[in-house]
């Protein structure tokens, strides 16, 4: 075997400069689109004459659940050619029978990009395992007299668990912590495991988890990739099933239950021969412990009922800080840092004579990464300047919220100093007022003073004129 070895070796380096001279192909192997409910369907992407280096995500099929990878390589040398090809396998499992649809989709293959047109996959009823073909039987199973022996199957023990965590045990009122669904699978362990039906599982798995009195943020996992970490000084692969960043609206304890995940576990063959079947499909059922994240009421301050909570800073800015009235400029206060940043509300602003500030647009940016939540949240201003002097905008502008680290409340206030130059705009905006119709005809009215000592003969006639109707009425009514 040795000698074999170094001879392949050999060959690679004396016939390095040919393999080099041989095209990169890049291709994608659609597997039968006619399988049963417990067979596979897989999506293959091969590679010849070059290295995989990296390649993007296989596609999602409606229907069907991703259940792992594997791959392989070979290298061929004939007539001093060398080739060599390379493999990555997708396995989905189906999660019914029926007629599924795989769209036409695109891979990132090293620095190219590989097509497949899609197919149709039919789904149907389990189909039977064929029995051993005698043509291809295990030549040992004569020499040691175990053709007729049914093959026996053991269960091996998982070293895997299924845990749910949360970044912390205890919180405020409104402060975020991070949710954890993973399965953990030991460096030791020897029992071969399996996704099974993920997305439905994980569908049943959040109608129990979900907490009805939180503002969720998911970090929508797509797919499940291994991640090495250690527990106890024992090394996990850990694979992340569900995660997101839980703010509590109330003081109640958020409980988590205990859910089930179910995984294909294979029984290995007791006494594996080479051509025989050598595991046996079954399923174990893991299940996490219950967990309670408890919720503490924030410190005593007169705007607690409507502060946000978290981890923040100002980043402000400004058109211009040499201003003249009546022209106006733009100010953004834009608040960033760790926390629930769709509860930020809109900053304080002073209303005064000397400045004009409109309605802020707002502008808000949130990325869920590294387990944690943060984003910026920016409040854009458009104000007119009324009054000269110098001012600083702190005195208008601020911005309460309680910070969970610190223990305490803080305010963001602005540091711009500005410099408004020009005349004041109050006479101007007297000047702009409508003062009705009735001082609009002054200007056009006589202004002569006249005498009122002239008018008593008209207070006489109409005396005279009141008291004649008085008596004709009463005639009148006499009369009737």
């Amino acid at each position: 075997m040795r000698n074999i070895i170094l001879i392949k070796l050999f060959l690679l380096i004396f016939f390095g400069i040919k393999t080099a001279a041989l095209a990169q192909n890049v291709s994608v192997e659609l597997g039968p689109n006619d399988i049963g409910s417990n067979e596979q369907f897989t999506i293959t992407l091969k590679i010849e004459n070059d290295r995989l280096r990296r390649y993007g995500d296989f596609p999602e099929i409606p229907g069907l659940e991703k259940a792992g990878t594997s791959s392989s390589s070979s290298t061929n040398i004939v007539n001093g050619q060398i080739s060599s090809s390379y493999s990555v396998i997708q396995s989905y499992l189906p999660a019914r029978e029926g007629t599924f649809k795989l769209a036409p989709f695109t891979m990132a293959v090293n620095d190219t990009e590989v097509n497949s047109p899609g197919t149709t996959i039919t789904v149907g009823p389990p189909k039977q395992r064929s029995a051993q073909n005698p043509f291809f039987s295990d030549p040992f199973d004569d020499l040691f007299g175990r053709r007729n022996q049914p093959q026996e199957f053991v269960d091996v023990k998982a070293e895997a668990f299924l845990a749910l965590t949360t970044s912390k045990d205890t919180v405020y009122l409104g402060e975020g912590f991070t949710t954890t669904l993973a399965f953990y699978l030991s460096d030791r362990n020897q029992a071969p495991l399996q996704f099974y039906d993920i997305g439905k599982q994980l569908t049943d798995i959040l109608k129990e988890l979900r907490p009805s009195s939180v503002w969720e943020e998911n970090f929508n996992i797509e797919n499940i990739n291994g991640q090495p970490v250690t527990i106890n000084g024992e090394g996990y692969t850990q694979y992340k099933i569900y995660q997101a960043a839980y703010y509590p609206n109330n003081t109640e304890p958020i409980r988590f239950p205990s859910v089930p995940l179910t995984m294909i576990k294979y029984k290995v063959a007791k006494n594996p021969s080479f051509f025989g079947r050598r595991r046996q499909e079954d399923f174990k059922t893991f299940r996490t412990d219950p967990h309670t994240v408890y919720v503490k009421e924030l410190p005593p301050h007169p705007l607690k009922a409507s502060v946000a909570v978290g981890n923040y800073r100002l980043d402000e800015s400004i058109s211009q800080q040499e201003l003249s009235t009546g022209n106006s400029f733009n100010y953004t206060f834009k608040i960033l840092g760790e926390g629930n940043i769709n509860y930020i509300e809109k900053p304080n602003v002073r209303t005064t004579d000397t400045f004009d500030f409109y309605d802020p647009s707002v502008q808000q940016n949130i990325n869920r990464r590294n387990s944690q939540v943060a984003g910026s949240k920016a409040f854009s201003y458009y104000a007119v300047p009324n009054e000269p002097g110098e001012y600083n905008l702190g005195n208008y502008f601020n911005w309460v919220f309680f910070n969970p680290s610190t223990r305490q409340y803080d305010t963001l206030t602005s540091d711009i100093q500005v410099l408004v130059e020009g005349k004041s705009r109050k006479n101007e905006y007297i000047s702009s007022q409508d003062v009705g119709t009735f001082y609009n005809k002054i200007s056009g009215v006589d202004n002569t003073l006249q005498s009122r000592n002239n008018d008593g003969w008209l207070q006489l006639a109409a005396n005279i004129l009141i008291i004649g109707m008085l008596a004709l009425t009463a005639v009148v009514v006499f009369r009737k």
